[in-house]
């Protein structure tokens, strides 16, 4: 049939890790006759979760898209991972959809990571409808997890259902806004009369649905002022009307894995949430008039879409996964690719359905689908007709906060290693590979050590790489505080033409990195010899008299000496000079420097003293903290060694909630104890 963009719906589904968000997908395809069976994340049968590590961990870590027909209406489903992790393919999703469905627990609180994608949708302007899900489980609290929710969003939720409970699980629901109950049956929704308990409850909550919807409309709000009610009709008009303003959030309920209230939820999408043409201020830079453009959802304008994903299997390929934002995409068109400033061959245009692509002839404004095997395109990537150049804002990823050193576990595999990684890299933004210059250790950046983890068995599986990881190395120096001199004489006779170099060295702390001087007089060591006595000083700074770490912040000034006419040379002068380096160290007290990070941590007033306590623990300092709305910014200085595992630290400390962004800002003394320690290691390790 022919979609268009009235007839589609793109729904990210979002929310906690657990909460089923892949099962209420599941339910969703199998109603809309997507699926011929149920499928279920425990056996591992799951349409959407596809991938070998999803199914062993039975827990979502890619975007998966599928869609399903229901009325009409085609409904694209995203399922977004929950773990804190693959926040990356939150961003990701969202960039695509036009609204979100939060799943939510029926356990009487507000879990953090279900409040953290809200607060994201609500900044983003994506309209939300929330589930509450489990509702068959004993003991399953729905009051008390809309009350949770009311104390957090108080205005904008609206629930519209009301849960028939019997033997403490949820049989069936009122639905407020048409009057009418149904009881959960094999065959599906029973309608029955509302029972008579539950008819004050309905008449509260219509009240308060009338209330909502004029609140979102002047001419609703004049209307209810004169007569006190709405039609239902204009009740349903308010509320999509808040909802596409994020000033009304839905609520409905029920079970994912027994498919109870999922029916109605379907119903829900289609009747309240934006269809696909009615998006507005999508904007873009017009490269043609070099100004900022918004793109209307137009099947007939010129083609416009944007990659959100990437996906790479070893034996099919890479799939291109677009958002078309205007004009529409047939097979077999060339395109530009506004990013790369070059034109690009689309094969086969697809949709959809988990692992599994279904070719079409086209996608139209608003719809979303694949292409196979592209050459130079990459997520984010504008695709658009070569007549009309326009180029997206590009998807935000986080940075990495964790950070790990990568090695192969069977030598002479390096390469393969670092090549797999590169790989996992175009499908995976939110995580880095790069060379620390300081250690000459590779490290591999990410959002917590379950991506890391991940990363690194998907190597294995896919290009059959055994990687090792290990804590990465710190960046330590070492300098001094003291002046002193030394002397240092290479004498070597073996017959013949023998060795000699004699210098004597002052050193003293400065503030440049290294600093070389020379007060010679009378000729006591040849000016031609001072090039070799700075480089075999130059040559020692890398290996400092502590702990073997690079030498900075020194002085050193060449003042007397004494050579041979026969036998010095650069190579003996260079010699003394180490000699005068390793002595003169020793006693100019050499301290150990270590590298100090500024960190920006975003927590939760309530959380805001654990947070400041656990810096001081970290031999932080405390430099400010300012508010944002319910969100404390706290600006720390911490050594590096403290802040190695600092993001799944924060995570514990805050159950979820704690963010933070991290720069170096420079070196500065160790503490006794801490140099000690790290002298002993390096003393241990070379031994």
């Amino acid at each position: 049939m022919n979609i268009t963009g009235e007839n589609i719906r793109n729904i990210a589904v979002i929310g906690h890790s657990g909460e089923g968000k892949t099962s209420l997908c599941e339910a969703m395809l199998f109603n809309g006759g997507a699926t011929d069976r149920l499928g279920k994340v425990a056996d591992g049968t799951s349409t959407l979760d596809f991938d070998e590590l999803e199914k062993a961990r039975k827990m979502s870590i890619n975007l998966a898209v599928s869609h399903l027909m229901w009325k009409g209406v085609k409904i694209n489903l995203l399922d977004l991972p929950g773990f804190y992790d693959f926040e990356g393919e939150r961003h990701e999703g969202l960039r695509a959809a036009g609204g979100a469905l939060l799943v939510i627990g029926a356990n009487g609180v507000l879990p953090i990571g279900a409040e953290s994608v809200v607060d994201f949708c609500l900044k983003l302007g994506k309209p939300l409808i929330i589930f509450i899900n489990g509702m068959d489980k004993e003991n399953a609290d729905y009051l008390g997890t809309v009350q949770a929710l009311r104390n957090k969003y108080a205005g904008k939720l609206a629930p519209i259902q009301i849960p028939i409970i019997e033997n403490g699980k949820m049989q069936g629901y009122v639905n407020a806004l048409n009057e009418k109950a149904y009881l959960f049956k094999e065959s599906g929704p029973q309608e029955i009369p509302i029972p008579e308990e539950l008819l004050d409850q309905t008449k509260t909550m219509q009240e308060s649905l009338m209330e909502t919807a004029a609140e979102n409309d002047e001419v609703l709000l004049d209307k209810y002022f004169e007569s006190g009610e709405l039609t239902r009709e204009e009740t349903i008009h308010g509320i999509r009307i808040g909802i596409a303003s994020v000033n009304t959030i839905p609520v409905m309920a029920g079970s994912a894995l027994q498919n109870r209230g999922v029916i109605n939820l379907l119903n829900e999408i289609v009747t309240y949430m934006p269809q696909a043409n009615e998006r507005v201020n999508t904007l873009a830079d017009d490269l043609t008039a070099d100004k900022v453009v918004n793109v209307l959802p137009d099947a007939d304008a010129p083609f416009a879409a944007q990659v959100f994903k990437t996906a790479i299997d070893p034996y099919s390929g890479k799939t291109t996964y677009l958002k078309i934002f205007r004009g529409t995409l047939k097979s077999g068109t060339t395109v530009w690719n506004a990013n790369k400033g070059e034109e690009e061959r689309i094969g086969q245009v697809y949709v959809l359905r988990g692992k599994k692509t279904e070719p079409v002839s086209e996608l139209s404004a608003g719809d979303i689908g694949a292409v196979a095997k592209l050459g130079i395109t990459e997520t984010g990537d504008t695709l658009c007709a070569p007549e009309a150049k326009i180029k997206f804002p590009p998807i935000h990823f986080p940075k990495p906060t964790l950070f790990m050193a990568v090695g192969a576990e069977k030598k002479g595999e390096e390469d393969k290693v670092f090549a797999s990684l590169n790989k996992l890299s175009e499908e995976d933004y939110t995580f880095t590979v790069e060379k620390n210059l300081e250690t000459g250790e590779i490290l591999i950046g990410g959002q917590g050590e379950t991506q890391i983890e991940l990363l690194v068995k998907r190597a294995k599986l896919r290009y059959g790489v055994d990687i090792r990881l290990t804590d990465p190395k710190i960046a330590y120096r070492e300098t001094i505080r003291a002046k002193t001199e030394a002397e240092g004489k290479h004498k070597k006779q073996t017959g013949g033409k023998g060795q000699y170099g004699h210098c004597k060295i002052r050193f003293e702390p400065c503030e440049e990195e290294f600093v070389f001087e020379e007060e010679v007089v009378g000729g006591a060591v040849p000016k031609s010899y001072f090039p070799a006595v700075e480089k075999g000083l130059r040559e020692c700074l890398p290996n400092g008299p502590l702990a073997g770490y690079p030498v900075t912040g020194l002085k050193a000034v060449l003042y007397d000496g004494s050579y041979h006419d026969v036998d010095s040379s650069e190579m003996a002068f260079k010699l003394a000079a180490a000699l005068a380096f390793k002595e003169g160290l020793k006693n100019a007290k050499p301290v150990l420097l270590e590298p100090i990070y500024r960190l920006k941590i975003a927590v939760p007033e309530s959380y805001l003293g654990d947070v400041m306590g656990d810096v001081n623990k970290r031999r932080g300092r405390i430099m400010g903290t300012t508010t944002e709305g319910d969100v404390t910014i706290v600006t720390a200085e911490i050594p590096q060694a403290e802040i190695l595992k600092y993001t799944t630290e924060l995570r514990s400390l805050t159950r979820g909630s704690g963010k933070f962004v991290s720069e170096f800002i420079g070196y500065e003394e160790a503490p006794l104890q801490v140099a000690e320690k790290v002298a002993a290691e390096a003393a241990a390790k070379k031994e």
